[in-house]
């Protein structure tokens, strides 16, 4: 008898700035189907709906935070509506000091979800973290990120909170810029800046490698396509020999001069490569444009 697993459910909820967007971002780069700002009450209604037919996602990620207008205290209400579903929810929250958000704030100049109160940001702040207790309170894990700069906590979602059912490490592709300093903590490293730069066409400058343009020049020269092809034979050999290995994750970064064209494309071009290989966690991360 073929029995049915139900889907992975993640509640992602935390303060405002402590990166809950950056999670959400990344799960979805894990295989999630990933919904944000949902109202907690329409949550049973929501998971039942998307869960139902044959082709239901098997991973979910529901970010659900003080921006949503209902009573959050009536939280595990709705998630035991959820586990009556065969699902069981984990709930992860992110947190991070007052100071450290007030600094975030300040560096964005993002407006706090509850600025329309008239409140100033300090006062926003401590009204989040007074509403928002019931579901710390519960919550599986609480992830403070005080002292986590963007790569490092999508770092932390992937080798903590992917759960993957694959053994095999989970990937990061990252791109970067040399000048800004290659990543400490890539295990592999590979130099772009030898192949044509389409930052010398005028059109194609304030592009990114995401861009159709930019893919399609790349794709039209025969270096570009010889070195992605050695690089993807270079995986193939040997990333398969890791999965015996202890670690639980892999990076593969790519650099080119300003971290915005060339290297952009081959991360997304080689995780591209892998997902179609059959890994199961593969994630992409832009250092200069995230």
């Amino acid at each position: 008898m073929n029995t049915v697993t139900a889907p992975t459910l993640v509640i992602v909820s935390g303060m405002s700035g402590s990166g809950k967007s950056v999670a959400l971002n990344t799960f979805e780069d894990l295989g999630f189907y990933c919904a944000d700002n949902l109202p907690a009450e329409l949550l049973p209604a929501f998971v039942k709906s998307v869960t139902s037919g044959d082709s239901a996602p098997e991973k979910l990620a529901v970010g659900i935070d003080v921006r949503s207008r209902s009573d959050l205290g009536n939280l595990p209400e709705w998630l035991s509506a959820v586990g009556a579903l065969g699902l069981d929810p984990k709930l992860v929250f992110f947190d991070a000091s007052d100071a450290v958000l007030l600094r975030r704030y300040a560096d964005t100049r993002r407006r706090h979800p509850l600025s329309h109160l008239g409140l100033v940001l300090a006062d926003a702040i401590a009204l989040e973290r007074q509403a928002l207790k019931p579901l710390q309170q519960i919550a599986d894990v609480v992830l403070d990120t005080s002292d986590l700069n963007v790569h490092q906590l999508r770092r932390q979602v992937i080798t903590e909170f992917a759960l993957g059912q694959d053994s095999s490490p989970s990937l990061l592709f990252e791109s970067f810029a040399y000048r800004r300093g290659v990543p400490a903590d890539a295990d592999f490293v590979f130099d772009a800046r030898v192949l044509p730069n389409p930052h010398w066409n005028p059109e194609l400058r304030p592009l990114s490698g995401r861009d159709a343009g930019v893919r399609e020049f790349l794709d039209a020269q025969a270096d570009v396509v010889e070195y992605a092809t050695q690089v993807a034979q270079f995986l193939d050999s040997w990333l398969p020999r890791l999965q015996s290995d202890t670690r639980s994750y892999v990076t593969v970064a790519f650099g080119c001069t300003g971290g915005r064209h060339r290297s952009v494309y081959l991360a997304e071009r080689l995780a591209g490569h892998c997902r179609e290989r059959g890994w199961a966690e593969v994630a992409v991360h832009h250092r200069e444009l995230d």
